[in-house]
């Protein structure tokens, strides 16, 4: 008796860590083409800074990267939690980097974003978080 083997498409919608990754991947081409080298990587959700590098002078910078499902707007972060993170950064006499990332479905905001299909994402490139204090 023959065995017939099945395929069907089985639709894989990304987790949050996955998201995060891909997150990860623009941010860190970004960084690269931008002449950073890195020095550290920490691709787990809610572990912070994402990315530490150095540029040609050698200044550190701590890179943090946070993604969300569009339409929520990538470029807002938690003012109160970032207050606490420059004070580390200070402390480590490194500069801090905010990248935030939106991906969607353009088939629709309500759809999950799908392992290995096309993906909408909002990326405005890097934001200069200012660690001076007055």
């Amino acid at each position: 008796m023959l065995g017939f083997l099945y395929f069907c498409n089985m639709r894989k919608p990304l987790s949050k860590q996955e998201m995060h990754n891909l997150a990860m991947n623009h941010v860190g081409k970004d960084l690269e083409s931008r002449g950073f080298e890195f020095i550290a990587i920490n691709s787990k959700l809610k572990k912070h800074p994402q990315f530490v590098c150095i540029d040609k002078k050698s200044q550190y910078f701590f890179v943090i990267v946070r993604v969300v499902k569009l339409p929520e707007n990538p470029n807002n972060y938690d003012v109160v939690w970032m207050e606490t993170f420059k004070k580390h950064a200070l402390e480590k006499e490194a500069k801090v980097l905010y990248a935030g990332v939106g991906i969607g479905n353009p088939k629709g905001d309500e759809l999950p974003i799908y392992l290995n299909e096309e993906y909408l994402i909002e990326y405005n490139g890097i934001q200069v978080i200012e660690t001076n204090y007055n």
